[in-house]
């Protein structure tokens, strides 16, 4: 099965897709989706939403996951990245796509093996998961984790 893993940004997003057989992952691709930091925030919206229909057609995934957001200090960036995520869900829902949803915590919990693993482990555990993969930057690095947490969860209570 192949997964589309999301780490959603405004600035940033994060891409990754696996392929899941069984117990057994691969790398498929990876990447990062930069937004035009001075263009208004629908145009922004617009292209977040353009980019990840380009990489669903591509690739076309059986099955999509994305990381749910975590609370900012400044509450104008929570908000930023709430409408972010709602253009990628918009998306994944529009390609028909069933869409797991994993709290950060739990992404480095699954990945790791604590829920406080800071970026750099991350990184190298899916290059432990995935052998050879060369990671576009560390928001692909996060969305290939949430791949992998999804390959491992779907369907089972978290």
């Amino acid at each position: 099965m192949i997964i589309h893993g999301i780490d959603p940004g405004l600035g940033t997003t994060g891409w990754g897709v696996i392929c899941a057989q069984g117990n057994r992952l691969s790398h498929i691709a990876n990447g990062q989706i930069r937004t035009n930091a001075k263009a208004a925030l629908p145009a922004r919206l617009l292209e977040l939403d353009t980019a990840l229909v380009t990489i669903l057609g591509q690739y076309r995934p059986a099955s999509a996951a994305i990381e749910e957001i975590y609370v900012n200090k400044n509450p104008q960036t929570t908000l930023k990245l709430v409408q972010a995520r709602g253009s990628l869900l918009l998306g994944l829902a529009r390609a028909g796509l069933i869409v797991g949803e994993y709290a950060p915590r739990l992404v480095k919990k699954a990945i790791v093996g604590t829920g406080a693993a800071e970026k750099a482990q991350i990184d190298a555990m899916v290059q432990r998961l995935l052998p050879g993969v060369q990671i576009a930057g560390p928001d692909a690095a996060d969305a290939l984790a949430v791949a992998i947490t999804h390959a491992h969860l779907a369907g089972r209570p978290v």
